[in-house]
């Protein structure tokens, strides 16, 4: 049984959630070394994208609920609940540096990495340097990485989008250029059919 249940059953739920996605993560990442072709090695970075995506979504909730309840905890359930926020960040913090040494190293740099963002300096001495960071400066460091996160997903969908739009442009573009030449075939088999017609009459004026 959890042990946070004596305390609250919600922080118990969310935090077994957020177990059973780690483990889900450690899990993906050991089969993501045994996956030798590309494209099923990014089919499943994408699916631990989203993963994490869920975690960073838990892992708020979870303080927000825990800031919710400070001022009716004591000062050593207070401290076990922040510690418990610290451990759940540190190993996010981990698993998203994974994420993008995997994803560098897999395209090269060619595709837009989901976890690039303004201030791409996740290392692994930023999660190393976490254990000497105050609680709140922890949890504040792994959201605005989390915020950036999401930021980059954004600019990946509209690259994808605007892609999308040039291919649509493009595909207009030929078929008008399609329909312009239709319209001048027409054209000049009605010219090609005035001119046998004219030399016809020609001829029978030339006969008479």
């Amino acid at each position: 049984m959890d042990p946070l249940s004596s305390i609250s059953e919600e922080l118990a739920e969310i935090n077994g959630q957020v177990a059973d996605i780690f483990r889900a993560l450690s899990k993906g990442f050991q089969n993501l070394e045994k996956i030798k072709d590309a494209n099923r090695q990014s089919r499943q970075l994408d699916e631990l994208t989203g993963k994490m995506r869920e975690c960073k979504r838990l892992i708020k909730e979870f303080d927000r609920e825990v800031k919710d309840m400070e001022s009716r905890n004591d000062p050593d359930t207070n401290k076990m609940l922040n510690e418990k926020k610290q451990s759940m960040v540190k190993e996010l913090n981990s698993y998203v540096a994974l994420k993008k040494q995997y994803a560098t190293n897999l395209e090269n740099n060619k595709r837009v990495d989901l976890f690039d963002g303004p201030n791409e300096e996740l290392h692994d001495n930023n999660v190393l340097l976490a254990s000497s960071m105050t609680n709140q400066q922890i949890m504040d460091h792994g959201n605005q990485m989390m915020d950036e996160t999401d930021q980059a997903i954004e600019r990946g969908k509209k690259v994808v989008q605007d892609t999308v739009n040039v291919g649509r442009e493009t595909a207009e573009a030929l078929k008008a250029q399609t329909e312009q030449m239709s319209r001048i075939v027409n054209e000049l088999d009605s010219i090609h059919f005035s001119i046998k017609k004219a030399s016809k009459m020609v001829k029978e004026i030339g006969c008479n």
